[in-house]
C-alpha cells in the first residue's frame, strides 16, 4: 500500500523498506546515503556507474505500475487504498482519478518539508507519470462486464503491480510521495512503520469508500498479494553493488535500536 503496501507506492506497494519505495533520503541511516549516491550527477560516488540501469528500471517500473493501477479500475473489483481514495474524490470533483493521483501526490510532497525528506528524481517522476499512464489505460482498455474477464484482468493487474514494484524499487532513486510520508512521519515520531502505515492506509480507505471508491475482492487481493510479490521481485532486480535496502519490507520490521531510513513503492498509486 496493510489495506495495501506502498513506496508505496508507486505507493501502494509493499511497505517501504524504513526504506522501500522509499528512499528516504535525507535522513541519517544507510538507506540515505544509497539514495543520495545514486542522485543524477553522482559521479564517484556509490552506484553511479549504474545510473543508466537505475533510471531504466525507475522507469519502466512507473511505466508498468500506473498499467496495473489502470487495469485494476477496468477490472471493477475492488482497489488498493489510495487508488480507492483518489476514485472517490475523483467521482465527486470530476476530475479523472489520474489526474487526482497527481494532485495529492503534488500535495503529498508539500508535507515532507516538515518531515524534512529530500525529493529525488524518483520522487518526482512517480508524481507525474502515475496518474498520466493510469489515465492513458483506463481510456484504451475497453469496460467489460464478464467475470470471466475480469477476474483474470485483476490477477494479471496485481502480478504486474509486483513486478513493477521490484523494478522501481531497486532503482532507488528517490521514495514516492506517499510512502516519503509514511517513513518521515515514522522517523519524527518515533512509532513502528508498520503502524503509521497501517494508520494512513486504513483512514484512505474508509474515506475513498465514504466518498464511492471502489472497494472488494481486489482490495483483499492486494493487500495480500503485494508485500510476498514485491520482495520476490526485489530480489529478481536487484542492483548488484548498490547498498541493500533496510529491512522493512512488505511488513518486516527495521531494527527499534538504530534509525532506518526509506528507500522505497509508488504509492503509486501511490
Amino acid at each position: 500500500m496493510s489495506a495495501k503496501g506502498s513506496q508505496n507506492g508507486p505507493e501502494g506497494g509493499p511497505e517501504p523498506t524504513a526504506e522501500a519505495e522509499p528512499g528516504a533520503a535525507g535522513q541519517p541511516g544507510a538507506a540515505g546515503r544509497a539514495e543520495g549516491a545514486g542522485q543524477p550527477g553522482g559521479a564517484g560516488r556509490p552506484g553511479g556507474r549504474h545510473l543508466p540501469r537505475r533510471l531504466v528500471q525507475l522507469y519502466i517500473g512507473l511505466l508498468l505500475y500506473g498499467i496495473s493501477m489502470g487495469l485494476m479500475v477496468c477490472a471493477n473489483l475492488g482497489l488498493e487504498p489510495w487508488s480507492v481514495f483518489n476514485q472517490g474524490v475523483s467521482k465527486h470533483t470530476g476530475l479523472t482519478i489520474g489526474t487526482v493521483t497527481i494532485v495529492f501526490g503534488a500535495l503529498f510532497l508539500l508535507l515532507w518539508i516538515p518531515l524534512r525528506q529530500r525529493v529525488g528524481i524518483g520522487t518526482v517522476s512517480n508524481v507525474i507519470l502515475l496518474g498520466l499512464v493510469m489515465d492513458a489505460t483506463i481510456a484504451v482498455v475497453p469496460a467489460y462486464e464478464s467475470l470471466a474477464v475480469r477476474v483474470p484482468m485483476l490477477a494479471f493487474a496485481v502480478a504486474l503491480n509486483g513486478v513493477a514494484t521490484g523494478l522501481y524499487i531497486s532503482a532507488r532513486l528517490g521514495p514516492g510521495p506517499r510512502d516519503g510520508l509514511m517513513t518521515g512521519l515514522h522517523l519524527r515520531t518515533g512509532r513502528p512503520i508498520r503502524l503509521v502505515r497501517t494508520c494512513i492506509e486504513v483512514t484512505v480507505l474508509a474515506i475513498g469508500f465514504v466518498l464511492g471508491g471502489s472497494v472488494g475482492v481486489g482490495t483483499v487481493l492486494y493487500a495480500l498479494a503485494i508485500g510476498p510479490m514485491a520482495q520476490f521481485f526485489l530480489r529478481i532486480f536487484a542492483i548488484k553493488g548498490l547498498e541493500e535496502p533496510s529491512r522493512v519490507v512488505a511488513g518486516k520490521s527495521a531494527p527499534e535500536d538504530r534509525p532506518a531510513a526509506p528507500e522505497t513503492v509508488p504509492e503509486p498509486g501511490a
